[in-house]
């Protein structure tokens, strides 16, 4: 229900913030919902060269996604919240233990969807209450681009890697946004302050970044282990190192950074089992534990085939032929993802043992599964 309430708007803002930084919310901004400047262009292209590979939902809202207006005509404002989740250490040192699994910095603690939601809803409850109006939370899965509306909101700005950088957090920010028919003053943006360094772009194992500001998903190893379904494609697997679920590359490099996290919340912090696991314990993870062991996280939802699949291409990757037993055993596996990774995993690891039970074993009853002995 829409309500109507005289209020001075700058105060109104003012309180907001307040009322934002009060349920932890480290940034906070106001934009005009045409202000995604030159993303709408690059988006389209984006699309138009299929460098969203089996993201199809990124296509289907299109038009929605490059112009909030189409998502909502009656908006006005958009209020855009960030909340730091910094780690405290470099995520990069995992990739040196080559028997542990490097799970992204955002996955290893609560699923951020709900933690950010919860909290966004309580905040546009009290701009209703106290400036009237209507509004619309969104957070992440909506057909809103973030990162354009945060930049435009004074939160930081778009580095090269495409992700949003803030000169205080880094590149570690959790973005939410707040849709309102109220017109709140806007924020000017944030100017880019990448200059000259290009160390986002140097690091990236797979060249996912074909110029500067631009991505292509299709060699993103975030995307590959994260969105892509099928097996990861075979010139992709030796990059992608112990990596199994996303990766921090680019976005731990950026001097910006800062590893203390000071202030952070409890909820935002990893679980001590999602740090460091090992392979070999991840590995074994059949449908129950690995429900149990990701409940209400963000890894959840990729499904255990899938993420068992990222855990055998790094056991492929480890050198360490103790592994090979665990890749041999999963030979088996019900699922033909998993199998097809298996194979993989284990010619790399022993192959002469890959060797032998290639002409032991009756061939796979699928096609995909095939593929795999056949190119390995």
């Amino acid at each position: 229900m829409r309500t109507t309430l005289v209020v001075d708007a700058v105060a109104l803002k003012d309180a907001l913030a307040a009322e934002a930084r009060a349920l932890g919310f480290d940034v906070v901004g106001v934009t005009r919902p045409d202000a995604l400047g030159d993303a709408k262009p690059y988006f389209e292209r984006f699309i138009a060269q299929g460098q969203h590979g089996d993201m199809d939902w990124l296509a289907a809202t299109a038009a929605r996604r490059t112009d909030p207006q189409v998502l909502w005509p009656e908006a006005r404002s958009v209020i855009m919240l960030g909340m730091n989740y910094g780690p405290d250490r470099d995520p990069l040192d995992i990739l040196k233990e080559r028997a542990l699994g490097a799970i992204s910095v955002y996955a290893q603690g609560d699923d951020y969807h709900e933690l950010i939601k919860s909290r966004l809803k309580a905040i546009a409850r009290w701009l209703v209450a106290s400036g009237g109006g209507d509004v619309k939370v969104f957070v992440d899965t909506a057909a809103v681009m973030e990162k354009p509306l945060a930049a435009s909101a004074g939160l930081g700005w778009q580095g090269k890697h495409t992700n949003l950088v803030s000169r205080r957090h880094g590149s570690w920010l959790f973005l939410g946004a707040i849709f309102t028919t109220l017109e709140l003053p806007a924020d000017l943006p944030e100017i880019d302050h990448c200059g000259s360094c290009h160390a986002c772009l140097d690091i990236c194992p797979t060249r996912a970044f074909p110029a500067p500001y631009r991505l292509d998903a299709r060699r993103c190893i975030s995307y590959l282990t994260i969105e892509h379904k099928g097996p990861i494609p075979r010139e992709f697997r030796p990059l992608m190192g112990n990596r199994i679920y996303g990766c921090d590359d680019c976005l731990a490099v950026c001097p910006w950074n800062k590893y203390a996290a000071v202030g952070r919340e409890a909820k935002l912090a990893a679980r001590e089992a999602l740090r460091a696991p090992t392979l070999a314990e991840l590995s074994r993870l059949d449908d129950a534990a690995f429900r149990a062991l990701f409940a209400k996280t963000a890894v959840k939802r990729a499904g255990r085939d899938r993420f068992v699949r990222n855990v055998l291409i790094a056991i492929g990757n480890s050198g360490d032929a103790a592994l090979a037993v665990e890749a041999e055993r999963l030979l088996d596996d019900p699922s033909p993802l998993v199998r097809g990774a298996a194979v993989w995993a284990l010619a790399r690891l022993e192959p002469q043992r890959f060797a032998l039970l290639a002409e032991k074993l009756v061939p796979d009853a699928d096609q995909s599964v095939r593929d795999e002995w056949a190119a390995a």
